[in-house]
């Protein structure tokens, strides 16, 4: 495969961005939302970092650095931000203040860090301790949101709190590892209800219906950056454990002939079930990092790299001579109340949009491609 096509897709995503109206930000566009900080964008911001890092071109750092200044004001104040509404997925774009505060040093990146950390510190939780996934979805982990708010926590753990959290974070992963694998089918269901009353949910597990690909792929990355922003030897080993048995179970639903991953998992070519982007994307990263860092068996770089190209295979085209990435769930989520049709069944997550050039695919597909730059080094 010619890889320096997706270098020549990477620019013209940046190219044809500005922060008040991101090109991939597809959601907020459909819905002419206002720009404001959100976990989408920070996908993006993430994934560009990684390409600067590897490749140095500073072109990247000045980019994201411009975006995220616009929405990160003097006082640390977030643009759009509401630190009231206990939001996870808040604390994703989060991650990239860490990167440009290092390499810019303006002080009110670290005062935003603070201010998402006071998000951390009042997120209400379940009598377990996992946080709700938001405030008006009381008592409900999602997978998705494990990615969005332990990476954050652990980053600021590691590099201004030595590290005092983080056995809250690997236990909030063992809660989820505990309560909502599926041991037989080695598969994360996508929302549970520690408290059993959303309507979605199985009235003695508290589950949710089905297991949803990117949900799963949210976590999986969420695992394997934690551990690896993560010290000490006795809490990596926890969550490497988990990390290990979460991608061993995945490696069998890869579709043989195409090599990715099927919308509702488990469910292959039932009809209406198709192979989707983002969450193959972040299999890929999360198995191609894993091996390059030593967490699982270095193998799976290979597994990774064939999933990866997969992808290209699919869902990368040309239009007009502009690269566009298909293949991407717009969305989907459980509830609230008043939306009964996320029901988290089968024909919910089927029923969602389909889109092109979407973040939550990009930013993925950006991130697994750093790592097959790293790969190929």
């Amino acid at each position: 495969m010619n890889y320096s096509v997706i270098d020549k897709y990477i620019d013209r995503l940046i190219e044809d961005t500005t922060p008040e109206a991101p090109i991939w930000n597809i959601e907020n566009i459909k819905h002419g939302k206002e720009p404001g900080w959100n976990y989408i964008d920070g996908c993006m911001m993430t994934s560009l970092y990684s390409i600067y890092k590897i490749t140095g071109n500073k072109k990247y750092l000045e980019f994201i650095d411009k975006f995220v200044d616009y929405y990160v004001f003097e006082d640390g104040s977030i643009r759009g931000f509401k630190l009231d509404t206990y939001n996870v997925d808040n604390l994703n774009e989060g991650r990239v203040l860490f990167d440009l505060y290092r390499e810019t040093g303006k002080a009110k990146y670290k005062k935003a860090i603070d201010l998402l950390y006071s998000q951390v510190c009042g997120q209400p939780r379940t009598d377990l301790g996992n946080f709700w996934h938001k405030k008006i979805y009381p008592n409900q982990v999602w997978l998705d949101g494990l990615y969005m708010a332990q990476v954050f926590y652990t980053r600021y753990e590691a590099e201004f709190n030595d590290g005092k959290n983080f056995n809250d974070i690997v236990s909030q992963f063992k809660n989820v590892y505990d309560n909502m694998y599926d041991k037989q089918k080695r598969l994360y269901y996508h929302g549970w209800d520690y408290s059993k009353k959303a309507f979605w949910s199985d009235p003695e597990t508290g589950l949710s219906k089905s297991f949803w690909l990117r949900s799963v792929g949210w976590y999986t990355v969420g695992l394997v950056d934690a551990i690896s922003y993560m010290d000490g030897e006795e809490y990596k080993a926890k969550l490497i454990a988990i990390f290990k048995d979460t991608i061993e179970g995945l490696e069998r639903y890869i579709d043989p002939d195409k090599k990715m991953f099927w919308q509702v998992v488990d469910q292959g070519a039932r009809e209406g079930n198709y192979l989707e982007t983002s969450g193959s994307a972040m299999i890929a990263y999360a198995m191609l990092k894993g091996a390059r860092l030593g967490f699982i068996d270095k193998r799976y770089a290979t597994v990774g790299e064939e999933v990866f190209n997969g992808i290209c295979k699919e869902y990368l085209t040309e239009t007009d001579g502009k690269l566009n990435l298909g293949g991407i769930c717009l969305m989907a989520g459980l509830g609230p109340e008043s939306n009964r049709k996320r029901d988290g069944t089968f024909e919910y997550y089927i029923s969602e949009p389909v889109v092109e050039n979407d973040a939550k695919g990009t930013g993925p597909f950006v991130m697994a491609y750093t790592e097959i730059k790293q790969l190929k080094k």
